[in-house]
């Protein structure tokens, strides 16, 4: 066994790890985004929820990057902190401390307004990981599609040109245009999702479990309409707790541990050499992945060194 993989050779598990640990947010290879300025920049974030004296950590010094036509993949378990690291780049939960800058504008200190005339402008958009609950179950595909155009100031005949664009994009048919959320299956949902986040055409998309709920199927689709994305310079933000759908779409990975940045770097170095042991331990769960599994003993050291 390599001594990447053995649990002994790590310390304090959340420093454990080289130049590419937390510190390390800078793109590493891919697409020739290395030297474009970063779509997203986020430094030193910390936020807590509660009321002062039974604040929540969430997040505490995590600092990323994404530039254009880079894929950035955030993994972590249920409570890792992936969800509201989401949540504050698209000024939906206030920062403690630390900084946030979204197509270089600092938007830290943004109120509603601010954030309403930035979502307006479609820099930014979000999808769900379930659809049923992003999408108004009484509106129709077409009429959801249309929506964010329409407050864009955009014509009717413009929007329904860009509607039946962007709908072909995601590989479905126009027939659906006429359709609502609930004829839908759940693969079709999350296709009209991804849609609606791209009808602006933003600079950055941020998605939250896009594939869980989807069978292998409708799983490999929307991962291949993800990488035709980044080939055109969309940046993107993957979160998920499965590291073996992230893999084969990021170009970077970022490992969330109680809500630090423990680990970051180029998807294939973190998935062949993963320095941290929590990432070694999602490393070696992951039955997709092409590295060997951890035998029982293994993960079992991996938990006790994690204390979990």
């Amino acid at each position: 066994m390599s001594t990447a993989g053995d649990p002994r050779t790590a310390g304090d598990p959340r420093t454990a790890g080289d130049a590419r640990t937390a510190g390390d947010t800078s793109p590493s290879h891919g697409t020739g985004a290395a030297s474009a300025e970063p779509v997203l920049r986020i430094e030193d974030l910390a936020v807590h929820y509660g009321p002062r004296r039974r604040r929540r950590r969430a997040l505490h010094g995590v600092s990323l990057s994404v530039t254009p036509g880079e894929t950035v993949g955030v993994i972590g378990e249920t409570g890792s902190g992936k969800s509201t690291l989401a949540r504050a780049a698209l000024g939906l939960v206030r920062a403690s401390a630390g900084s946030i800058a979204v197509d270089g504008e600092d938007v830290t200190s943004h109120g509603p307004r601010q954030w309403r005339a930035l979502r307006r402008r479609g820099v930014i958009q979000y999808v769900f990981q379930d659809p049923l609950r992003s999408l108004d179950p009484d509106l129709t595909v077409g009429t959801s599609l249309a929506e964010p155009l329409l407050i864009q100031g955009r014509d009717r005949d413009e929007a329904d040109r860009r509607v039946r664009a962007f709908l072909a994009r995601v590989r479905l048919d126009p027939d659906l245009l006429d359709r609502l959320p609930g004829e839908l299956s759940g693969g079709q949902r999350q296709r009209v999702a991804v849609a609606r986040a791209l009808v602006t055409e933003p600079r950055l998309v941020i998605l939250d479990e896009p594939v869980s709920a989807l069978d292998s199927a409708n799983r490999v689709q929307i991962l291949d309409i993800l990488k035709e994305l980044r080939a055109d310079g969309v940046a993107l933000v993957f979160i998920s707790h499965d590291l073996g759908s992230v893999a084969g779409v990021a170009d970077r990975i970022a490992v969330l541990y109680q809500g630090e940045l423990v680990e970051t770097g180029a998807a294939r170095d973190v998935i062949s050499a993963p320095r941290h042991p929590y990432t070694r331990l999602l490393v070696r769960s992951a039955p997709t992945l092409h590295s060997a599994p951890a035998d029982r003993a293994e993960r079992a050291a991996l938990r006790a060194l994690l204390h979990i």
